[in-house]
């Protein structure tokens, strides 16, 4: 039997709970509860204004989203403050799950994987850039030494910002998930520190975890740690890369051994390709949510030399430069998504896109080819009104209601066009003088 909220509490000498969940923007909201209301919490959640929330489908007048905490995401924070721990928790209204709150997408999701007999896993690797912004809002890298032209890799760099890394390393390993790297990035002050994976939903968890962790350690030590997807146009974006397999009945369903393209994989994972080749475009305006998105995807280099970001949907091997990477006949990487994405939603469409894949037995073509596909959006716009003519990514938004797909798209579409009526020091630049 699994252990209560309250018994996990008591183990782990928890005094305060931050009951969390994250809206369709993937902003991280939550209420403090005390050790003395755990019974209360448990039973009946913690309420919110769902407007007041941001992106949850809701208007001033509606009724309150309590948010139901699940015992199994019970996670323990110490090192933030003594005593803290966070519980994910899936949002309800009047009684009801909310067909808006991403967790709640992707469980629904979950269960349309093992209807059709499959268990999904996840790994996810979250980069970021370690920053400091001055008075005048100015950017800089925190790392005023890090200035080299390839700076990846460099032991001298991980060795400066030891403290924040080791830090970040020891709460990971201290709550089990197994990190088992930490490294800097193709840019100046960009990180990465990789766990092992899990079930989709422990993963998705994880992830909206640790960037609540690195903000606050790093804020701590006076850093901004950003997964903004491109905060400078000279160096490379942020992803946010998934690790994606399946089992059925906990055998796994991806390696074959041998097959004629040279992969090592079955026709199943071949066809869980083909379905993310196939709704890449519209996959974008999930796993790419954001205006700044597509600086990255679109960026055609940067001072070290590549971007790291695709452009077509490809697929192959061992190779970062395709959409979709296959470092071995375990899993497949998807390299679409970057730093703004909310990890439930993306994790949701990816799963639905591949799963769709299967289901219509698609074959995603030569390894590298490019006939009858289009490029990758080059912007949030062009995304989303791919997003709204694929019935598969609408449909995986729509799993737990109807009406999420279409408001999720509104909301993008405002995004979009509030970035656009904004002036920007380029076009001063340009056209000041210049009639």
């Amino acid at each position: 039997m699994s252990a209560t909220l309250a018994e996990l509490a008591e183990k782990s000498a928890t005094k305060f709970i931050l009951a969390l969940f994250v809206d369709l923007r993937g902003k991280p909201c939550a209420k403090l509860v005390p050790v003395e209301a755990i019974d209360l919490l448990a039973t009946e959640g913690v309420g919110f204004a769902g407007y007041a929330v941001g992106a949850m489908g809701q208007e001033p007048k509606d009724p309150d989203m309590m948010a139901i905490p699940d015992p199994e995401s019970f996670t323990p924070i110490p090192f933030i403050k003594e005593g803290l721990a966070i519980v994910h928790c899936d949002p309800h209204v009047e009684g009801s799950p909310w067909p808006y709150a991403p967790r709640v997408i992707l469980k629904s999701l979950i269960q349309r994987a093992a209807d059709a007999g499959f268990e999904p896993w996840v790994g996810a690797e979250v980069e970021y850039f370690l920053l400091t912004r001055g008075a005048d809002g100015t950017l800089a890298t925190a790392d005023t030494a890090d200035t080299a032209a390839q700076p990846c890799y460099d032991a001298r760099g991980v060795t400066r910002m030891y403290d924040h890394l080791t830090a970040i390393s020891t709460a990971m390993n201290t709550l089990g998930w197994s990190n088992y790297a930490n490294d800097h990035e193709d840019g100046n002050g960009q990180f990465e520190q990789n766990f092992q994976f899990a079930d989709a939903l422990t993963t998705a968890d994880r992830v909206v975890t640790l960037r609540y962790l690195l903000s606050m350690i790093a804020a701590e030590r006076g850093m901004v740690a950003t997964f903004m997807p491109k905060p400078f146009a000279d160096r490379t974006g942020s992803g946010l890369h998934l690790h994606l397999s399946l089992t059925s009945g906990g055998t796994a369903v991806f390696p074959e051994g041998s097959d004629e393209r040279g992969l090592g994989l079955s026709p199943t994972a071949y066809a869980f390709i083909g379905g993310i080749l196939d709704h890449a475009c519209a996959l974008q305006a999930v796993v790419g949510p954001t205006v700044n998105s597509y600086k990255r995807t679109g960026a055609l280099t940067t001072t070290s030399g590549a971007s790291w970001a695709p452009k077509l949907p490809t697929y192959g091997g061992n190779d970062r430069t395709h959409y979709i990477r296959v470092p071995d006949s375990q899993r497949v990487e998807l390299r679409g998504g970057d730093g703004s994405a909310n990890p439930y939603l993306a994790i949701a469409a990816a799963l639905g896109a591949g799963i769709d894949g299967i289901k219509r037995s698609l074959d995603p073509g030569p390894i590298g080819g490019t006939d009858g596909r289009t490029a990758l959006p080059p912007t949030l716009l062009h995304a989303v009104d791919e997003l709204v003519g694929d019935p598969v990514i609408t449909g995986v938004l729509d799993t737990a209601g109807d009406g999420v797909a279409t408001y999720f798209a509104n909301i993008k579409r405002d995004e979009f066009f509030a970035y656009h009526s904004a002036v920007s020091a380029w076009e001063v630049d340009q056209y000041l003088t210049a009639f």
